[in-house]
């Protein structure tokens, strides 16, 4: 699923200035268990905001189902959902904690000062 949305995207089969302006990658699909719903995370690269590029895809939403139903061999064709892709976000903000002087003291400590 992944891989033929993001085909469908680097081939330009989407005619949208907001995502022709920018790099948008899917990084992740998480599909239901009955396999009719994928929930698709989707990262604009150069971009703070990865919401224009969110709402650009929902607007083709319907051109990108048949688009990957005749490239995937599915029981069901299954409707799409876009979502903004907060995990490097979330790796970042960690790796500041990692970095940050109180954590920074706690690693450096030796356990026998105990």
């Amino acid at each position: 699923m992944r891989h033929a949305l993001s085909e469908i995207i680097a081939r330009g089969e989407i005619h949208d200035a907001e995502i022709e302006a920018s790099l948008v990658t899917i990084s992740e699909v998480a599909m239901s268990p009955d396999l009719k719903l994928a929930t698709c995370f989707v990262r604009a690269l150069g971009q703070t905001d990865t919401a224009p590029a969110v709402e650009a895809l929902d607007r083709h939403r319907r051109y990108l189902r048949g688009a990957v139903t005749r490239r995937i061999e599915l029981r069901f064709s299954p409707d799409l959902r876009f979502r903004a892709d907060t995990s490097f976000d979330t790796g970042d903000r960690i790796d500041a904690l990692l970095r940050s002087p109180a954590v920074r003291r706690d690693i450096d400590r030796d356990p026998s000062d105990s």
